[in-house]
């Protein structure tokens, strides 16, 4: 199998990630829900950075669709986690995580604006219903069926751009 080289836009306005192949060919479009609070890169500000990223590191490709992270670790499904007590976040990670790193020093690398210390991810989410709207708190949430779907057909070093 050979090396994705898909890139990914993803456009905070429309609420959408497009998923393009090296030429620029669009090959799937996801429904998103990024920052409720805008764009922003700043540390603590919730928002979605803008600009160029990529994908530093992937997680929870063997896990069962609707597997839920806490701190990148799996835990089981929502039910499960529900079922034994476990302390849920109203942001829950689930299914897949693509961790972004910033690429533009100033903007979203380094110092207060680094994308990957704010922990900005791609992930699957239990708000659902809420994909298509801006609700998450600086991540970009998609359906879990969605995530697993885009996680395979992207690397680390895949590079996503993030625009109004």
């Amino acid at each position: 199998m050979g090396k994705n080289v898909n890139v990914i836009k993803i456009n905070i306005t429309q609420q959408q990630l497009n998923l393009l192949d090296e030429d620029g060919i669009l090959l799937q479009q996801f429904p998103v829900s990024t920052s409720k609070y805008g764009a922003g890169s700043q540390n603590g500000s919730e928002r979605t950075p803008l600009g160029l990223h990529r994908i530093k590191d992937k997680v929870g490709g063997a896990m069962p669709v609707n597997e839920v992270f806490i701190a990148r670790v799996p835990q089981g499904s929502l039910d499960e986690c529900i079922e034994r007590g476990v302390e849920l976040a109203d942001d829950v990670i689930m299914s897949r995580i693509l961790w972004l790193e910033g690429m533009e020093p100033g903007r979203n690398q380094g110092g207060y604006v680094d994308t990957y210390q704010r922990y900005i991810y791609i992930h699957g989410t239990n708000h659902e219903e809420m994909i298509g709207k801006p609700m998450s708190i600086g991540c970009i949430r998609m359906r879990n069926q969605d995530i697993v779907e885009l996680y395979r057909q992207v690397d680390v070093g895949s590079e996503v751009l993030i625009e109004q």
